[in-house]
């Protein structure tokens, strides 16, 4: 558990991850601001809350929690979430290494994506994310911060439906 000074203890975040490429079947691909850094751009990111929770089940409560977007089991969407297969192993960013445990560098991020209806309502967790664009496959690879987002990005005619 970490200690912040006058706040609870959380546990520090685990080093694996999903990120989740949301787009519609015209390639258009939704990319949200980072609340907590103006001008970073991403997909759907996030940790798994438990060692043991499936990533599948990562991606959807992601989804569902940054953009309102419900694809879990029993959803509309449940089929639309799709498991690429493929792995990014990355340096965490120094400014958020704090979340980690000590001695934690490293993350393994794990590709979805997930194809929804152009017009598809996003509603942001305002803690998270301060804004939200559809953009075309290529303009949303070059708006990301994240050279691992992108290059997620420029795969996606390749997993589409």
């Amino acid at each position: 558990m970490q200690t912040i000074a006058g706040a609870a203890a959380r546990p520090f975040k685990i080093p694996e991850s999903v990120l989740v490429v949301v787009h519609t079947p015209a390639l258009e691909v939704l990319l949200i601001n980072r609340a907590d850094a103006p001008g970073f751009w991403q997909s759907v990111t996030g940790s798994k809350d438990t060692a043991c929770e499936d990533l599948r089940q990562t991606a959807a409560r992601e989804v569902w929690e940054e953009t309102g977007i419900a694809c879990g089991p029993g959803s509309e969407l449940d089929g639309a979430l799709r498991d690429w297969g493929l792995v990014n192993v990355y340096d965490i960013y120094p400014q958020w290494l704090h979340r980690y445990a000590p001695g934690t560098t490293r993350n393994t991020e794990h590709l979805f994506g997930l194809c929804v209806p152009a017009g598809t309502p996003v509603v942001l967790n305002p803690r998270e994310h301060s804004a939200f664009r559809w953009l075309p496959w290529r303009e949303a690879a070059d708006a990301c911060f994240s050279p691992s987002n992108a290059e997620a990005i420029l795969l996606l005619p390749e997993f589409r439906r």
